[in-house]
């Protein structure tokens, strides 16, 4: 709500000074309570920021390639994140202090305040040759907005929140479940995973081209969902003894052997993290007005996070009652139940989405394209 009343200049730049003032007061002294209040601090601003730039990026590419933007966005997020679960190697020598890790997280935390500086400017250049809109739009949302939202719109929120709380879950336990289920060495384990992040920086922006080019939104994310039910019984029922060596490019630079099913499963999630992510986002900017497009965004982040922390707590409990380690594998089972579960909850927010959107109530999730849009 603050980004629809200030507007996105102004927001990012808010934002991305509470990120840096968060990452120098974590970096500032090894105090535990410090620490985590930068770290709260820090989160604070750097959720609002991800629902700033979205809705810049919105207002920017709205029906000219608007999926294939957010598919960029999201690579160099990840390849972000990337950085800094590599970072044991390419900084190693800086794992020697607990502080200097820290100082070169707030250098790059630093972009936060940089980038939204830069955004102005540009934004402010652009106004006195391109029409923006009337500033005036972004200064009367309130709260009872939120009630005019469209059914279209809590089918997204549904299945944002089935199916992040599908993946990222799954991820806080998956190098346990490889270690225990498949008796593999923590650096593999750790490697299996990183398919996922690979896989979407490649495929995030090649699905976000082809929903621009062919529509089809709410089809492809019934089809993103479904290809995510699969992954959790194979890993659940498939054994096979048959392996395949894995070469993962910079920045892991490695190779590890792993089981040709999980490896397989682990592409198919990958697959399924690039196609849905790619589409869902931008679609929101089609369904609602412009002038609510960062309470949406906001409120749909929000009830994810609620989602994902839930899934985190059910899926540990599930697993402690099950008694699930290495002692026990089959234990995990209970764990992968609930995942399909989710996924296949998925694909059934993205049919009733499809049956919304091809009816008299549609916003054009199945028919914008780069072409129709001019």
């Amino acid at each position: 709500m603050i980004i629809d009343r200030i507007g996105t200049r102004k927001a990012t730049l808010l934002f991305g000074t509470i990120c840096l003032l968060g990452a120098i007061l974590t970096a500032a002294t090894p105090r535990f309570v410090v620490m985590a209040g930068g770290r709260l601090i820090f989160g604070m601003g750097a959720e609002s920021l991800i629902v700033a730039i979205t809705t810049a990026l919105a207002k920017w590419f709205r029906g000219k390639e608007l999926s294939f933007a957010f598919g960029i966005n999201l690579v160099i997020a990840r390849f972000g994140t990337l950085l800094a679960q590599s970072s044991p190697s390419w900084a190693r020598s800086a794992y020697n202090s607990w502080q200097t890790p820290w100082l070169i997280g707030v250098g790059f935390v630093t972009l936060c305040v940089v980038g939204p500086i830069l955004y102005w400017i540009l934004e402010v250049r652009a106004e006195r040759h391109y029409h923006l809109g009337r500033a005036g739009e972004t200064d009367k949302v309130v709260a009872h907005d939120i009630l005019k939202f469209s059914r279209s719109y809590w089918y997204l929120v549904g299945l944002c929140v089935v199916f992040y709380s599908a993946i990222f879950p799954f991820e806080t336990f998956a190098v346990k479940f490889f270690q225990h289920t498949q008796r593999m060495p923590l650096s593999d384990a750790g490697l299996l995973l990183s398919i996922l992040t690979a896989c979407t920086m490649l495929g995030t922006p090649l699905f976000g081209l082809l929903a621009d080019r062919v529509g089809k939104r709410a089809l492809l994310m019934i089809l993103g969902s479904a290809l995510l039910i699969p992954v959790f019984s194979i890993m659940g029922y498939v054994h096979s003894d048959l392996v395949v060596h894995v070469r993962l490019p910079w920045p892991w630079s490695t190779q590890f052997v792993a089981p040709i099913h999980l490896v397989a499963s682990m592409a198919m999630m990958g697959v399924a993290f690039s196609l849905v992510p790619a589409v869902i986002w931008p679609s929101v900017a089609y369904i609602v007005e412009q002038k609510t497009l960062g309470t949406a965004l906001g409120l749909m982040t929000m009830i994810q996070n609620f989602g994902m922390a839930y899934f985190n707590d059910r899926l540990g409990k599930t697993n402690d009652l099950a008694n699930a380690g290495a002692a026990n594998p089959g234990g995990y089972l209970s764990m992968l139940h609930i995942l399909t579960a989710l996924a296949s909850l998925g694909v059934v927010f993205a049919i009733l989405l499809r049956r919304r959107e091809t009816g008299p109530h549609g916003h054009g999730l199945e028919s914008i394209t780069i072409r129709s849009s001019g």
